[in-house]
């Protein structure tokens, strides 16, 4: 079992867990249907196969994504948000609104 983390405030709690470039994305990305790990990283195309695999483990290790096996002739893995990651989507529907809006003239196409 991981060691608890402790915060010294309630924004770097969830900074650790939702913050940096790519987490936001991700779960953006899986916000609808859960997708294969190739679908995710054509959603995302600057990512590294590397910083995906990295960036998944920690959405599932903070229980905000799950990871389901299919096995068969063609095994694969599926990631979708958990009820916790679902909690996060209002929130960056709040930042999408407000991106819309403060930066309008810098976003090329709609999030």
């Amino acid at each position: 079992m991981p060691k608890k983390r402790i915060y010294i405030c309630s924004v770097e709690a969830a900074m650790d867990v939702i913050g940096g470039k790519w987490k936001p994305l991700i779960l953006w990305k899986i916000k609808d249907n859960p997708l294969r790990f190739g679908e995710i990283q054509t959603k995302l195309p600057n990512i590294s196969q590397k910083m995906l695999t990295r960036q998944l483990r920690a959405l599932e290790e903070d229980n905000l994504v799950s990871r389901t096996e299919f096995p068969g002739k063609i095994p694969h893995v599926e990631y979708a948000l958990t009820r916790r990651g679902e909690s996060v989507i209002p929130l960056l529907m709040s930042l999408k609104d407000w991106a819309s809006e403060e930066l309008a003239d810098q976003i090329r196409e709609p999030l």
